[in-house]
Formats: structure tokens, sequence, C-alpha cells
């Protein structure tokens, strides 16, 4: 109903998302029946009247369909219901007491460590012993010669070089999953759906290449073969264009 009233009101789901502030990942979900991103009934209900009212429906009306299905409103529930009038369950004695083999456990690991500590004070080298091999090299270094720094950490693998007549955008979800739509120049549909962490997609054409992340924070973008970085905020949703020979949005 919410998809119709939506489709008939010439809005899209970004618009939707937009004025309800209800992310686009979630607007999806709810038109699918899928009240799984939501958070719980609570906020399911609130997302269910927040759209019903920017498509025009009645939202009290969606919000009793919603609560037919997933077993009443909390209202409907008699105190009976909430309450726990199960008999008081007596703790079995004959059940294993696993007390004394933890402390038992525990006082072995205390016991090891002390000996660790203590044990190793003994071996250490005494005064004025022989110095180990790498002091003794360090102690026949020249005079005035200062330590080399430590090499710096490899840098990422290159990015394979995109072709200069077209525009290429690989996106990877490095951290966390986020809805993706992407678009082409003639804003024909390429990609529509969630990116799950650890996957990634590489879209090409010779004009642009439009998205529309879910959660930006969580998306790594490379555009032309130079690395933009995260798209954006994590929960952010972000609308970006970009186009052949510039890796900035256009």
């Amino acid at each position: 109903m919410l998809t119709t009233a939506r489709i008939d009101a010439g809005l899209t789901v970004d618009q939707v998302s937009t004025s309800t502030r209800v992310r686009v990942p979630i607007v999806h979900a709810i038109e699918q029946d899928d009240f799984s991103r939501c958070g719980g009934d609570f906020y399911a209900r609130g997302h269910i009247r927040a759209l019903a009212r920017a498509v025009g429906v009645d939202g009290e009306d969606l919000v009793a369909r919603y609560d037919a299905a997933h077993g009443g409103s909390p209202a409907d529930r008699r105190p009976t219901q909430l309450l726990d009038t199960a008999p008081i369950k007596v703790n079995d004695h004959r059940r294993p007491n696993w007390t004394t083999p933890m402390v038992v456990a525990i006082l072995a690991v205390v016991a090891l460590i002390g000996f660790n500590l203590f044990g190793g004070h003994s071996n250490a080298p005494a005064t004025g012993a022989a110095s180990s091999p790498l002091a003794s090299a360090a102690g026949s270094a020249p005079a005035g010669s200062s330590a080399q720094p430590p090499a710096p950490a490899p840098s990422l693998a290159p990015i394979a070089a995109a072709p200069a007549d077209k525009v290429t955008v690989k996106l990877v979800a490095e951290k966390a999953t986020s809805w993706v739509s992407a678009k082409d120049g003639k804003g024909k549909a390429l990609f529509s759906n969630n990116l799950e962490t650890g996957q990634d997609q590489t879209f090409t054409d010779p004009k642009q290449i439009s998205l529309v992340l879910g959660n930006a924070g969580a998306v790594h973008v490379y555009v032309n073969g130079k690395d933009l970085g995260p798209a954006g905020a994590d929960g952010q949703v972000v609308h970006v264009t970009y186009t052949p020979g510039d890796p900035q949005a256009g």
C-alpha cells in the first residue's frame, strides 16, 4: 500500500526519505514488508506513520494492519499476559556445583603467574655480564651515527589504471553493510541492493555514474583509478555523481 501510494503521488524513495528522515534502506525494506531494520515494534509503528503521512494515506489504518500481523498492539494485551505467573522454581540441589572447580582453576592461574614473575627475576643476567649480540652490534657502531628509522608500512596495492575516456567507479564495503543504488549516464539502473561487508562493485560508463549510498561511512570509493576514501560519515545518505577524467564528484 505504501509503495502504490508513493508511486501515485509521484514521489521517489529518496524524496520520501528526505521528507521523513527515514533512511533509504529502511524505506525500501518497509515497502517490502521487512521490518527487521526498524529496531523493534515501537520504531516500526513510527516509521509507518511517517511514511503514510508523506504519501497521503491513513497511517493509523496501516499501523492497525501491522499490529494484526505481528501479535497486536501493547494496549490490546491483558495485564495477565505481561506477568510471569509461572510457579517459582526451587533450586535443584542435584545440579552440579561449579563453584569449587572455578576457584581451583583461578588459584592455579594465579600461582602460574606468580611463578613466572618471580622465577623470571632469578634468570636475569648479573651486572657486568656479557651483553646480547644485538647490544654488541649497536655498541660497535661508529660514534655520531644515528639509528636507522623504521621502514614505513607498505601502502595499499595500486588500483588498475582506468580508461581515460570513461568514468570507472569501484565501491568496497570495508567495515559494514550499505544500501547502494547506481545509474549510468542515461539514467539506467546498474545496481540497487545491499553491498555486504567485504563485497565490492565496479561501474563504468562513457558519461557519468550516479550513486546513492545509504551508509556512506561504510563504503570506500575509488574513482578513475584514484582512492577517494570513505564516501561520507557512518549512517549518512549520500547522493553523488562522477564523470570521466575527474576523481572528484561531478
